[in-house]
């Protein structure tokens, strides 16, 4: 038997490999499952369900509906944080989502991507850090290795590649400073999710 480049493959690596292959097929149910619990229309009960699954989430965050993840138990949530609807947290390398963050709809953060220049396009892993006081707006993208510094500010649409430095405004593509926020000390609380979301 050989492997999809036509090297000839051993036994111990044929048994890897069908390990790999049905930790995959696993991992692929559980998201499924995880996509179903972002239907349901409670905040308390998607908690529950997300904790379940290995998401550390600090309290009073919430997850709005239809979320979606990868490897749910490498993404950490800290407290009083909103993660809008339709966001996709990949947790195939640590993602850490600070205290009071704000991430608008549609925002996707990737900290897994394929090596273009790799003659077998392999996966590059990174881990993701956004810190406390982050906003994050609609459908911006987060892509690996990147540091959002805190109070940090993502416009709509942006697409970040490279680290955000504290208390910056950041949006295009790629990503690049338009300003330093005027609030230098972050101290607020996003507050109560809305009910139904």
């Amino acid at each position: 038997m050989n492997d999809k480049q036509g090297k000839p493959l051993t036994t111990d690596d044929i048994v890897s490999k069908g390990t790999r292959r049905v930790a995959s097929i696993w991992m692929d149910f559980i998201l499924m499952k995880l996509w179903l619990v972002g239907l349901i229309p409670s905040h308390h009960v998607r908690r529950f369900f997300y904790r379940f699954y290995g998401l550390k989430i600090g309290n009073g965050s919430t997850i709005h509906m239809w979320a979606r993840f990868y490897d749910p138990g490498n993404i950490v949530i800290g407290e009083d944080t909103i993660i809008g609807d339709h966001a996709f947290l990949d947790g195939r390398a640590p993602l850490t989502i600070g205290n009071h963050v704000a991430f608008a709809s549609s925002v996707m953060v990737y900290n897994a991507q394929h090596d273009i220049d790799d003659e077998h396009f392999s996966p590059v892993k990174k881990p993701i850090i956004i810190g406390d006081y982050v906003f994050v707006g609609p459908r911006a993208i987060i892509l690996p290795g990147v540091i959002i510094g805190k109070g940090a500010i993502v416009a709509a649409g942006a697409v970040v590649t490279k680290d955000v430095p504290p208390l910056t405004i950041v949006g295009g593509v790629p990503a690049k400073k338009l300003r330093k926020r005027k609030l230098t000390d972050p101290h607020y609380r996003l507050g109560r999710a809305r009910w139904f979301q």
